[in-house]
């Protein structure tokens, strides 16, 4: 046995800002949510259902938005005090990695100002300028030391009927997520699901269930260091 330790990955080592869109569907009947599987070769979460989301592009930031996030929203997304400006990224950021990894649409008819980014260039083809009004901060969370990525990952909700187009209609989607398809809630359990997505499942189907979406706190689950905190952010 070699005495030699085995080399870190530095993107391990490094906590990266990232955005997920839990969309939820209540058209049909009983709420559903929208679930994907990663690939088997992913370094992330493989084989694993999740929902759409990935991390921060650096031109997130400047990413024109027709509609705003709710300001209490916003004021919990800025933290800590001086990170102005986190919040539009990260509801940028939400719904790319949806439009990206799914095909839907959230947006408002209207013209880009100047060029879009190349990561862009598809959404605002369809006509639309992103509408970060479409989302409500849920829930966040930072992965545990120790995994071979980690990631600041905030949570947003957002209400099916607040989507572009057909919700049925994947078909401009990447291939990152498969099997892409609405799941009841009450059955979203019944897959192969990484630990914090039960979390914020949990934490969705009290809010529908108590109808109190507009809560005063949001959760945040904090594995920043090795002793993980369960806490509100008010």
């Amino acid at each position: 046995m070699s005495d030699t330790a085995a080399p870190v990955d530095p993107k391990s080592l490094v906590v990266r800002d990232a955005a997920s869109v839990i969309v939820i569907r209540q058209d049909t009947g009983a709420p559903a949510v929208l679930m994907g599987m990663r690939g088997a070769g992913a370094a992330f979460m493989p084989n694993k259902y999740v929902f759409p989301g990935g991390a921060v592009d650096a031109g997130d930031a400047a990413i024109p938005l027709a509609g705003d996030l709710a300001p209490a929203c916003t004021a919990r997304l800025d933290l800590p005090p001086g990170a102005t400006g986190r919040g539009h990224a990260l509801a940028a950021a939400a719904i790319r990695e949806l439009w990206e990894e799914t095909g839907l649409r959230l947006g408002q008819p209207g013209t880009w100002p100047g060029t879009p980014p190349e990561d862009w260039t598809s959404f605002a083809e369809t006509g639309l300028v992103p509408d970060a009004s479409a989302l409500r901060f849920l829930f966040r969370a930072i992965t545990p030391p120790g995994r071979p990525r980690r990631f600041d990952a905030r949570f947003f909700i957002a209400d099916a009927a607040r989507i572009t187009g057909d919700p049925d209609d994947f078909s401009r989607a990447s291939d990152e997520l498969s099997h892409l398809h609405w799941v009841p809630l009450a059955e979203v359990r019944a897959l192969s699901l990484p630990f914090i997505t039960e979390v914020v499942l949990g934490e969705v189907a009290a809010l529908l269930r108590e109808d109190r979406l507009d809560q005063t706190g949001v959760a945040f689950f904090d594995n920043s260091t090795d002793r993980p905190a369960f806490r509100r952010l008010t």
